[in-house]
């Protein structure tokens, strides 16, 4: 059933349903500015940098604020990107507007938004997805929603490993950091699931199983299983610790204690004369400390330690039961 039609094909008259003629209207066809306020949906050309995924390894971290992995895992997905020739794709729950020395809320969210892409441009992440809750506070966020995204990025990402903070957070006291680990930990399992979110299936969204987990040591007395060695890339780590300027742990302090040094009328000769040079030698002295201590141990210049999960157990009980039936399964004898 058509909606409108015209009256002469040579004509530009349109009628409505009942053929009456309607006047007062654009020209045909619509005026190229859609008659919609700004934020409503408007017709446009496809968004640049879709995601176009390639059959390769992949890896998705999950932080809950803009220096989480640059502190905890910056060398590791550097060398699983150069080496090991993984796609990486990373996730950001919060909008961290608490953290950072800028003037205002919103200008810290920029700032960290910004600095978070230049550090996943810097490790070959390929594509970074920012969720925006209000940071501190993800412990009053819907734990459902949040799962929700999660599985939704899980099916659409199908990461083989998943990087993000141990959910059984010993220690940890930050509780964006705990409630991003144990979503990580309830959506990579729901995702592998085919009756949760049946409009994911019907998208065309598969279910999915991450099997390989990489929980950072963010806290002392967290467990830990495995030790990367990221002695080449010292410099890459240096480099995404001193990109977070509006965080002000890493990036900002060897500035910062270089002016404060100047007002007193000293310096410390290895700051340099810059506040480039201040920042990395920071960096280099104190915040790659624990990986060079850690690495020492291991015969290592500098190392980051996780806490290494699959589904070992599951392949091991898969071969069991399929060992089993090798050995016991006969012929069946027509009746």
């Amino acid at each position: 059933m058509t909606i409108w039609q015209y009256t002469d094909a040579e004509s530009d008259v349109r009628v409505d349903r009942a053929g009456a003629p309607m006047s007062g209207l654009p020209e045909w066809p619509a005026p190229g500015r859609p008659f919609t306020a700004p934020t409503e949906r408007q017709d446009r050309a496809p968004r640049a940098g879709r995601l176009d995924r390639r059959e390769v390894p992949t890896l998705v971290v999950v932080q809950a604020h803009a220096d989480d992995l640059a502190f905890l895992g910056a060398g590791t997905v550097a060398r699983m990107v150069r080496e090991g020739g993984y796609d990486a794709y990373l996730v950001q729950t919060t909008n961290d507007d608490k953290c950072g020395p800028t003037a205002s809320v919103g200008e810290t969210v920029l700032a960290n938004e910004r600095e978070t892409e230049a550090v996943a441009s810097l490790l070959g992440i390929r594509r970074t997805f920012n969720l925006g809750y209000v940071n501190h506070f993800l412990d009053t966020v819907s734990v459902a929603e949040l799962r929700a995204r999660l599985v939704f990025l899980f099916r659409l990402l199908r990461p083989d490993v998943v990087m993000t903070f141990n959910p059984a957070h010993p220690a940890e006291q930050n509780p964006d950091h705990w409630v991003t680990g144990q979503a990580v930990e309830a959506a990579r399992w729901m995702a592998g699931l085919d009756k949760d979110y049946p409009e994911h299936l019907a998208a065309g969204l598969a279910p999915h199983v991450v099997r390989g987990r990489m929980y950072w040591v963010a806290r002392a007395g967290q467990a830990m299983n495995r030790v990367v060695d990221v002695s080449d890339y010292l410099e890459t780590k240096v480099e995404a610790l001193a990109a977070h300027q509006a965080q002000g742990t890493a990036g900002s302090t060897g500035r910062r204690l270089r002016a404060t040094l100047a007002a007193q009328g000293r310096h410390i000769p290895a700051l340099g004369h810059d506040d480039e040079s201040a920042d990395r030698t920071y960096v280099r002295r104190f915040m790659l400390a624990p990986g060079a201590d850690l690495g020492a141990r291991y015969g290592m210049a500098c190392a980051e330690p996780f806490l290494y999960l699959d589904d070992a157990d599951a392949d091991a009980h898969e071969a069991s039961v399929a060992a089993w039936v090798e050995a016991n399964a006969v012929p069946t004898v027509a009746p």
